[in-house]
């Protein structure tokens, strides 16, 4: 299953469709809340790690989703537009629980307009790196990498803050993690917020997190 509508400015797609098929799917003049490249476990996977690159709160970018709860409760939460919340948000939860809310069926995100769009690439060390208006930022190895979208003029003036050569195509990096993509520090990516590891194991479960995880 995968739905666009460019008029609502919102993209619904089954948990398992693969982040590039997304960006395949998306017309000219809208972009996706994820840079280029293809992660372990899908959009599915994306959701339950709470995003990758993102210098902003992904949770607010994910409209609505369905999902199986640990009980086997099939819970539809949010829905197609920003406000549509009726008692209890379990949307934001579940992003970023990395399954422990349970699994992901089919996933509604919000399309951001833009222009134009802009990938580069240089050596360079997070921690040395200022803050950047680029939307995504994150390190590969040795290689920093930024990728922004929005008016023409402003990604070229983020594009040139930034420097490097522009990435031809997208990034598969599925490879760096054949036991599933995991925080852990000495992985092979890394972002503003953590570091990803090879291995999907999901950290520690908030007491308060779990009496949400039980009463679904």
């Amino acid at each position: 299953m995968l739905e666009v509508s460019p008029s609502d400015q919102v993209l619904s797609a089954s948990a398992d469709t693969a982040l590039l098929d997304l960006y395949a799917a998306v017309p000219s003049g809208l972009y996706l809340p994820f840079p280029p490249a293809e992660l372990p476990g899908g959009l599915g996977g994306l959701i339950a790690r709470g995003g990758f690159a993102q210098t902003f709160f992904f949770g607010s970018e994910v409209l609505g989703l369905t999902f199986v709860a640990p009980s086997g409760r099939r819970v539809v939460a949010g829905g197609r537009t920003v406000k549509n919340v009726q008692g209890y948000d379990l949307t934001r939860p579940f992003v970023g629980s990395f399954g422990q809310m349970g699994r992901a069926e089919t996933i509604t995100l919000r399309l951001r307009p833009g222009l134009s769009s802009a990938h580069h690439a240089r050596p360079g060390e997070l921690e040395d790196e200022p803050e950047s208006r680029a939307r995504f930022l994150w390190q590969d190895g040795q290689t920093l990498h930024a990728y922004h979208f929005g008016h023409v003029r402003e990604v070229e003036a983020v594009m040139k803050d930034f420097g490097g050569a522009p990435v031809s195509g997208p990034l598969d990096y599925r490879p760096h993690f054949p036991g599933g993509m995991g925080v852990g520090l000495g992985g092979p990516l890394r972002d503003r917020r953590v570091g990803w590891a090879d291995g999907g194991a999901a950290p520690e479960l908030p007491a308060l997190f779990g009496k949400v995880v039980a009463a679904l």
